[in-house]
């Protein structure tokens, strides 16, 4: 089962352990602040195809950040 506070933080990890801000990833990955916030927080989890940007923005793979 996909944990979306575990999720988020994960996301949220990266993106700082990358020296990236909130716009600056946004941008990278085509979202808005408002939608980065929900997953951040874990009120929501990203749709396929965001799961796919994220995880090429950060050189990895959709399992490493989603089901592990």
């Amino acid at each position: 089962m996909i944990n979306a506070k575990a999720i988020g933080l994960k996301i949220k990890n990266l993106r700082e352990s990358n020296n990236l801000t909130q716009e600056e990833f946004c941008k990278k990955v085509d979202i808005t602040q408002s939608a980065l916030s929900n997953y951040e927080n874990g009120l929501r989890i990203p749709r396929d195809e965001v799961k796919l940007r994220i995880a090429r923005c950060f050189d990895t793979s959709i399992e490493a950040i989603f089901y592990s």
